[in-house]
């Protein structure tokens, strides 16, 4: 990823640019034309007939400044594995290595205007609930309620021994004692650029070397993120809340995910199979583009932004 200038700086892009991390111009609204408002004014008339399940992916966070996994726009990556992680001691410590640097931004990230659509739309409980497959907390910073964080949440760590939960605050205190000057290092190196899910793109060698992970600080167990892994199944009483969500809906909306992994799939599948309408907001092809009776490739903030202001009902801003 290359270095950017963004007119306006943090004012843009809330948090980005920290300890050496680039910026990110991936996801910049851009005007919907005529034939992209016509398709969104379709969805508006079926989505307005009753309430709609909403299921999110890293496309509506990408306007924040967080890069995606799959977008148009998103460098090819190979996701640490759950196995790998728990099984491989120096992919655990360039994992930590990437995460502390990656968490010294994203902590940073505030929500854009689609999280805050997204929210007055909650409010106004035209939404059954939104499922969204992102770790980093937008929606409820945005204020949206009644949320479904599918694959956990970036903001805690996780000891896989004893089970103790940690405010990932306090385990990047715990890592900046461990590792002096790390951050500082990293910077005088020329910086990184941010990765999906709190990580960078850490390549010295040299620097992952010398990085001392934390052991839990009750036990000495190991520490994980507590958001799910690839090869790590998504706890079962999300999956239940998320079903849920989607059996009292009319409709289920798809935003800016490519439904690449069977966590997100499985609710467009199961919204086909019960006759319920399907619409997807997204850059680029996704899996449930054939069970679809509407796509839409355009971004996902403004276009969320259009479809609020066409449903019927006020939002509560």
């Amino acid at each position: 990823m290359a270095e950017a200038e963004i007119p306006g700086g943090d004012a843009v892009r809330p948090g980005i640019g920290l300890t050496g991390l680039v910026q990110n111009t991936a996801g910049l609204a851009q005007p919907l034309d005529a034939a992209a408002r016509a398709t969104l004014d379709g969805m508006a008339a079926v989505l307005g007939a009753g309430k709609f399940a909403l299921l999110t992916g890293a496309g509506l966070s990408t306007d924040s400044g967080i890069p995606d996994y799959r977008g148009p726009n998103a460098a090819p990556r190979h996701p640490l594995t759950y196995q790998e992680f728990v099984g491989n001691e120096a992919l655990r410590r360039r994992y930590w290595a990437r995460n502390h640097i990656g968490w010294a931004t994203m902590r940073h990230a505030e929500p854009n205007i689609g999280h805050f659509t997204v929210a007055s739309m909650d409010r106004a409980e035209l939404l059954t609930g939104v499922i969204t497959q992102n770790v980093d907390r937008l929606h409820e910073a945005a204020g949206a309620e009644n949320v479904v964080d599918l694959h956990g949440r970036f903001d805690t760590v996780a000891c896989l021994q004893c089970g103790e939960l940690y405010p990932r605050s306090f385990i990047a205190v715990v890592l900046a004692e461990l590792n002096p000057g790390f951050l500082e290092e990293v910077a005088q190196s020329g910086g990184v650029a941010a990765g999906p899910d709190a990580d960078a793109d850490l390549d010295h060698e040299q620097l992952i070397e010398s990085f001392r992970v934390a052991r839990c600080p009750l036990c000495g167990g190991m520490l994980k993120p507590d958001f799910v892994f690839f090869g790590e199944n998504v706890p079962k009483d999300r999956v239940e809340r998320s079903f849920a969500m989607l059996d009292a809906a009319g409709a289920l909306l798809v935003a800016g995910s490519s439904l690449t992994v069977m966590s997100g799939l499985r609710f467009v599948r199961r919204a086909a199979k019960d006759g319920k309408d399907v619409f997807i907001i997204n850059r680029g092809p996704t899996r449930g583009d054939e069970l679809a009776g509407s796509k839409l490739e355009a971004g996902v903030s403004e276009s969320l932004t259009y479809l609020a202001e066409a449903l019927p009902g006020r939002l509560v801003h």
